[in-house]
């Protein structure tokens, strides 16, 4: 699937609950206001049979990671038809600016925390086999997502 059909797939309303999610994880005082974050969405494409590996390794490790490196967990989701729904995690993080979600990725790639998650998950092969990412900012127009 093109990426983007699949953001056109996402339902704004599907977006909508992210509001109250973000609100609930916010850790940081000084995280800039709605209108001045960066928003990640993601698209993980995973090998066959995959995908309850990934989905394990963001449930009991790399969520926390990232929140540790500054990103913030906005949402999680995985699609409801297949091909994709065997196949596809969708998320969104959120950056205080373009340079930090820089700086945020190269730290927890140097993790070793992470490392060592990544190695143990991926011990009976690759998981993931394409990332589609794309930096966004809330229109003028959009409801606050705290």
């Amino acid at each position: 699937m093109k990426r983007r059909t699949l953001i056109q797939s996402i339902s704004a309303a599907a977006l909508l609950p992210a509001a109250k999610l973000l609100d609930a994880t916010e850790t940081s005082a000084d995280f800039v206001a709605d209108s001045d974050l960066v928003y990640e969405l993601r698209v993980y494409h995973c090998y066959e049979g995959k995908l309850p590996g990934l989905l394990k390794r963001f449930r009991e490790h790399t969520t926390t990671i990232f929140e540790k490196h500054g990103m913030k967990n906005v949402a999680y989701w995985t699609p409801m038809d297949e091909p994709q729904k065997s196949s596809t995690l969708i998320y969104i993080l959120a950056h205080p600016s373009r340079e930090a979600a820089a700086a945020n990725w190269k730290a927890f790639s140097a993790d070793p925390e992470w490392q060592s998650v990544q190695k143990a998950s991926e011990a009976n092969g690759k998981i993931v086999e394409k990332v589609d990412s794309t930096f966004m900012t809330l229109t003028d127009f959009s409801p606050s997502l705290r």
